[in-house]
């Protein structure tokens, strides 16, 4: 009997494939496909993919490395990798494997499906990597039949620069929530005062913004939480230096917790979730906290303002602005009870109406039928 066909999914870390595409994976193994995931090796996390029923290809994937030889390197391995195992598709999200990918599955006659899940460092801050990332993304997209992105801004940008053409791509609503594990949290606490913000710990996030405005707002309102949960140390040119959040720990300003695996608790005990990025694909935080009807406070730049409609669910402010970031933290805190409950509830509508998992899975399969790879439902 012949083996079920294979379709290989890839991002710079296997969590990222657990924790946000696992409802794509998990709806290929059901439609009767083999799965890959192609990761840099991670125990932990490649047993979970082997838990849900994927394969493993473990890659030598350097997410914010720019060697020269080392990237060649990824590059070539992709390469006999795909051609070894003769996948019926290429799925990939991140910069890296959406690029590298994408041209090896070409090389190798494989048809890719890229999801441009996020811009990053390389488009908030103009440089030469700018302009190194643009031309690796028009190389590598120009022959995918289709290029999913999370955000118009960013589809937008991609169109306007000639690094896709417009009948290529397709917009997702992000990577989906399961809103039945995402059910609506209870009531917010009694002060009306506990604010978290859950990132990974980079300038980019607005992590500086956030601490900044809760110093601000704690002057005047000493009653009032402000927790940060995420990774220190990561491997990004705006990572802030473990020093720096120890600095803030010992002033009290706020409450820092490392990263857990279920946000779900955390998002419940908060009264607000507060994203101050300057720039996201769609932040799976926020939809995550929409899910369970939590207000936010987040920049009214792409990949937040998907999520956020100013004065309904939330406010937005500036990037960059922390100053306006404690305004707005301020309007939170002056709410009456019937007016959180009424954002609370309009978050948990947003996310039922754009952001159910069964939405991405739809366009997924959608798009894996145009390509010919699975029949058409």
């Amino acid at each position: 009997m012949p083996a079920a066909p294979l379709i290989m999914v890839s991002a710079n870390q296997a969590w990222n494939l657990v924790n946000f595409r696992e409802g794509v994976i998990r709806a290929l193994l059901a439609d009767g496909y083999r799965v890959m995931a192609v990761s840099p090796d991670d125990p932990k996390w490649c047993a979970r993919l082997r838990a849900m029923g994927c394969e493993c290809a473990a890659l030598d994937l350097d997410a914010a490395g720019t060697a020269p030889w080392r990237e060649l390197r990824t590059l070539v391995a992709l390469i006999r990798l795909i051609r070894r195992h003769r996948p019926v598709a290429w799925l990939s999200w991140t910069i890296k494997p959406n690029c590298y990918g994408a041209i090896a599955a070409r090389l190798a006659g494989v048809p890719a499906l890229p999801n441009v899940s996020g811009l990053g460092t390389a488009f908030i801050r103009r440089s030469l990597l700018t302009v190194v990332a643009s031309l690796l993304y028009r190389i590598a997209l120009r022959r995918c039949p289709t290029v999913f992105f999370q955000n118009a801004d960013d589809q937008g940008l991609f169109v306007e620069r000639g690094l896709v053409r417009p009948d290529q791509v397709r917009l997702l609503p992000g990577s989906g929530i399961d809103l039945a594990r995402f059910a609506p949290a209870g009531p917010r606490a009694a002060t009306g005062g506990r604010f978290v913000m859950i990132a990974r710990l980079l300038a980019d996030k607005g992590v500086r913004e956030y601490v900044a405005a809760a110093r601000s707002v704690r002057a005047e309102f000493p009653a009032a939480r402000f927790v940060l949960i995420g990774e220190v140390g990561v491997a990004n040119r705006t990572a802030i230096a473990r020093e720096e959040l120890q600095a803030w720990i010992a002033e009290g300003v706020i409450t820092y917790h490392a990263p857990v695996e279920d946000v779900r608790d955390a998002i419940a005990a908060a009264d607000w979730v507060v994203l101050p990025s300057y720039r996201e694909g769609l932040s799976r935080v926020l939809v995550e906290a929409a899910a369970l009807g939590r207000p936010m406070i987040t920049t009214d730049c792409p990949g937040c303002r998907d999520v956020v409609s100013d004065g309904q669910n939330g406010f937005l402010v500036p990037p960059r602005d922390g100053e306006a970031l404690a305004r707005a933290m301020r309007r939170a805190l002056a709410l009456e009870d019937t007016q959180w409950h009424a954002m609370a509830k309009a978050s948990r509508r947003i996310a039922e109406d754009r952001y159910s998992v069964e939405r991405v899975v739809a366009l997924y399969r959608a798009a894996l039928a145009d390509m010919g790879v699975i029949a058409r439902r």
